[in-house]
């Protein structure tokens, strides 16, 4: 009996985690806008948890500012959103051919500033799944510390722009 009691717990707690080559075969982001190093946890259709190493080194901080460098917002929501992306495109198995573009971003908040040195925890929590996109709930962290949070809204589209399934609106 115990046995048959330990096939039935499903895999609804699979847990998943990528290095930054795992990430690359699922986004087509590359440097400098690759905004997430690592996946910690992925539980598909569900949740995500990833990190972003901030270092001195990124690009941004040349202008973002001058001899007091914070990472922008809207980068910390795009690491969000790049996270929510990896979650959406493990569902499909042509992810080569499909893009997730943004459709929203609504309740962006900023509570800290992010400096070179910081690791940025991203969590991002499925609210609306609907196949082919989504709204996600994104909150990022600093040594536990909440510093910005916002829901996004994506669409999982066609690479190709001449393909009318895209549903971008665009041809």
């Amino acid at each position: 009996m115990d046995t048959a009691h330990s096939t039935t717990e499903a895999p609804t707690t699979e847990k998943t985690t990528l290095d930054v080559n795992a990430i690359c075969r699922i986004l087509p982001h590359r440097f400098p806008f690759l905004l997430i190093d690592r996946v910690l946890d992925l539980q598909r259709q569900k949740r995500i948890v990833a990190i972003k190493n901030v270092t001195i080194n990124e690009p941004f901080f040349a202008g973002h500012f001058p001899n007091l460098p914070i990472m922008p917002g809207v980068l910390i929501v795009e690491a969000m959103a790049q996270a929510g992306g990896v979650l959406l495109l493990t569902e499909f198995e042509d992810r080569d051919e499909r893009l997730v573009l943004f459709t929203g971003i609504e309740r962006a908040r900023f509570r800290r500033p992010v400096v070179p040195g910081d690791q940025l925890r991203i969590e991002v929590e499925v609210k609306v799944w609907r196949g082919t996109g989504g709204r996600m709930e994104g909150k990022a962290y600093v040594d536990d510390k909440l510093v910005a949070e916002a829901h996004v809204s994506c669409r999982v589209v066609s690479r190709s722009r001449d393909k009318k399934s895209s549903g971008n609106g665009e041809e």
